[in-house]
């Protein structure tokens, strides 16, 4: 036991003395690591990869490519330029791609030459990635190898400045135990794994736990993992501040504490933040950088955002300049190189109170070189132009495309292709020094990434009809010009960005209604749903002509999906039809054709590991070391993606899935009730009872969500034959 000790203080110590390494030592750290990363990214040819250091160009990275030899010589000033330096030969001389949903990795038994040196310097100093939602949409369960390989996916993709929260929990939990409170006084305060990016923000307390000391050491170990890696590869990780928000109990604790009970106002109990002037804050801010830079070093990067989906309690400027002066003053007493890293959303989600005195006054009171901005969604609103670009100080556009991580074809793509490069040679832009992906949620849509993270290494606006051709090529080893044409449609169709904020959702996922649409269930679509016909069309001409690379596997499915999905759309108007005009012959028709087409898509997505709820629950599980940390954990994975909170949550739906499983044995259920309560309503002449339909499909609900039932982590059947044989089914019927 005192030896494992040693060894977990000394693996402490050499954490927190890499970040304070001499430039040298550090390049020859990066060197190693990008030498490991190469391994596992294309471990056959590692051996035929040589790694050399250069430096950084006017303080930005930059990488070389060049042959020498039968060698590829990958050079850069830090693991992720060399890393980017390999994903550059990778793409532009082997055809090659690596995403989330489909990697093509098919490299040539020989390596191509790189007959002239390639030389590319970034403009941008930053290279942001992550939302607070991410870690939870996405990442809840993941362990270290999963860990792992999106950090290399980071590295391959040009980013230096990931968010890293994973663990948060225990740093508070010493914190607070220090500070003399007990572990039943802090039950009612840390959240369940699933709720942690709401939890951080402020937004609730307790939900899903209580959580459990087992997952605070684990997580803690996986967060000292994390960093490291993205420190050995040249990154620097932003870390969590103090903004106010204290455990229920404080208020008995410290019952002279200036305390603020707010609510997030989405069937959640209230929280309770600390008041920026009670001395107390500055305390418990310090404490806490101090125990977390013990803990896991630092890169004087904090990311602390005050009112999320919250509002201040007074819109007075000389407030608000106060209260934003106060937090970086903490952030300060700790670590005087800090600089607060805010995210933008508040400005954007909160207009109203928003407005230009209240957005500079909480600005200016930071020091312009100890600030960073996040313009968090910058592809569908950019707030810099409403700011005078944040006032002085320096900041990152950012992608955000996805909510919820909901399950659709959907992104802005000509808007990506140029708007960081349009903002990087706009005089109005002011400091500009970055760019980033500030998603809720990831492992879908991979062309939005591989478009936005092109801009990394140039100032010019991603030309399209050039990169597609290209995408198409390294994404299913394939010059086919209908593929190009397919993809063309798509860029006009579910990519043209118009319309809506963010991707529809299919009715089917949809508590049931006769209505087109739910609260979050939001089905308005960005195009004429039978424009995307012809690009369905031609990827199952493709895949009868032999394509079948894994990548085109998954875009075969997705849009597959997408098209039937759409179809439910006018299935549901025919049976809703049928019911009103009384003709039960019809409406049983159409209803059981829509619980058919249910089951078709559950069918077809059960053939990628990407569209199935088995995994998502199975990997929960797999964090649990008792029976009763498993059935926790499962119950948050479940509930996340469907009810988010109680039975009577207003955010049901807000995260929906089309999944495998969970389109059978979640949605279909609730409409199978629904449509037996209409048949009901038919025979007997009666008006269903909407409301008790309501009451018992919550309840019903709040059920599944504690169930343990398992679901298939393997995938099932072959993807092309299973959407070629859908094709056949639906095609005539949709036109």
């Amino acid at each position: 036991m005192v030896k494992k000790i040693r060894i977990v203080r000394t693996a402490r110590l050499i954490l927190f003395l890499a970040t304070l390494l001499p430039l040298t030592i550090a390049a020859q750290l990066n060197t190693k690591a990008s030498a490991g990363l190469i391994k596992r990214v294309v471990p056959r040819y590692a051996s035929l990869f040589i790694v050399e250091d250069i430096p950084a160009e006017n303080d930005k990275d930059v990488f070389e490519v060049e042959s020498r030899g039968k060698n590829i010589v990958l050079r850069g000033n830090n693991g992720t330029s060399i890393a980017c330096a390999l994903y550059h030969y990778l793409t532009e001389y082997c055809h090659c791609q690596i995403t989330w949903n489909g990697t093509n990795l098919q490299l040539p038994a020989t390596l191509p030459v790189v007959t002239k040196k390639v030389h590319k310097a970034t403009p941008y100093t930053y290279r942001y990635y992550l939302n607070y939602c991410t870690f939870n949409y996405s990442m809840s369960w993941w362990d270290w190898e999963r860990w792992q390989k999106e950090i290399d996916w980071m590295a391959l993709h040009g980013i230096n400045m990931p968010l890293a929260i994973t663990g948060e929990e225990y740093t508070w939990y010493e914190v607070y135990k220090e500070m003399g409170f007990t572990d039943e006084e802090l039950k009612d305060f840390f959240c369940g794994p699933a709720y942690f990016g709401w939890f951080w923000m402020g937004n609730l307390d307790a939900w899903g736990g209580p959580l459990p000391l087992n997952w605070m050491k684990s997580h803690k170990a996986l967060q000292e993992k994390i960093l490291q890696r993205e420190r050995e590869l040249g990154m620097k990780p932003v870390l969590p501040a103090f903004t106010g928000h204290v455990p229920p109990a404080f208020k008995k604790k410290y019952p002279n504490a200036k305390l603020k009970a707010t609510n997030w106002t989405n069937g959640f109990a209230d929280t309770y933040i600390l008041d920026s002037q009670d001395p107390l804050f500055a305390e418990i801010g310090k404490r806490f950088l101090q125990k977390q830079t013990t803990l896991f070093g630092t890169d004087h990067l904090y990311s602390a955002d005050t009112f999320n989906e919250n509002e201040p309690p007074s819109d007075d400027p000389a407030f608000l300049s106060a209260l934003s002066a106060r937090i970086y003053e903490g952030m300060k007493q700790a670590d005087t190189a800090a600089t607060w890293v805010m995210q933008g959303w508040l400005f954007y989600s909160d207009r109203k109170f928003w407005k230009a005195p209240q957005i500079e006054a909480l600005l200016k009171a930071v020091p312009d070189n100890k600030m960073i901005l996040l313009d968090l969604a910058a592809e569908i609103e950019p707030v810099w132009k409403r700011t005078d670009a944040f006032y002085g100080k320096p900041w990152i556009w950012n992608m955000l495309h996805n909510f919820g991580g909901n399950v659709n074809l959907f992104g802005r793509m000509d808007g990506v292709a140029a708007g960081p490069a349009q903002a990087l040679n706009d005089k109005a832009s002011g400091k500009l020094w970055g760019i980033g992906l500030t998603m809720e949620a990831i492992e879908q849509n991979p062309v939005m990434y591989e478009l936005m993270t092109q801009h990394t290494w140039q100032t010019t606006p991603v030309e399209l009809d050039d990169w597609i051709p290209q995408y198409v090529l390294n994404r299913y080893r394939t010059n086919n010009k209908e593929l190009v044409n397919a993809w063309q449609i798509l860029r006009r169709t579910v990519y043209n960005g118009a319309l809506i904020r963010d991707g529809a959702e299919s009715i089917i996922t949809g508590r049931p209604t006769f209505d087109s649409t739910t609260v979050w269930t939001r089905t308005k679509l960005n195009y004429a749903p039978n424009d995307l016909l012809p690009a369905w069309d031609l990827f199952i001409q493709a895949a009868n002509k032999g394509v079948n690379t894994d990548g085109f596997q998954y875009d075969v499915v997705d849009v597959t999906r997408q098209a039937l999905a759409n179809y439910a759309a006018p299935l549901q108007k025919k049976w809703v039809t049928a019911f009103k005009e009384k003709d039960s012959a019809a409406f049983n028709k159409y209803s059981n054709a829509f619980l058919q087409l249910i089951s078709d898509m559950d069918g077809l997505l059960a053939t990628r590991k990407d569209f199935m709820l088995g995994p998502w629950l199975s990997t929960a599980r797999s964090n649990g070391t008792t029976p009763a940390e498993k059935a926790l954990y499962e119950q948050n994975a479940r509930d996340l993606i469907t009810l988010w909170g109680g039975a009577n949550s207003p955010l049901h739906e807000y995260s929906n899935r089309q999944w495998s499983g969970l389109l059978n044995d979640f949605y279909k259920p609730r409409w199978q009730q629904f449509f037996t309560l209409l048949q009901q309503s038919l025979r007997t002449g009666s008006t269903p009872d909407l409301k008790q339909f309501e009451e018992n499909i919550r309840n019903w609900e709040w059920q599944w969500v504690n169930r343990q039932n398992e679901f298939p982590t393997v995938p099932m059947g072959q993807p092309l034959q299973v959407a070629q044989s859908l094709y056949k089914k639906y095609r005539d019927h949709i036109n």
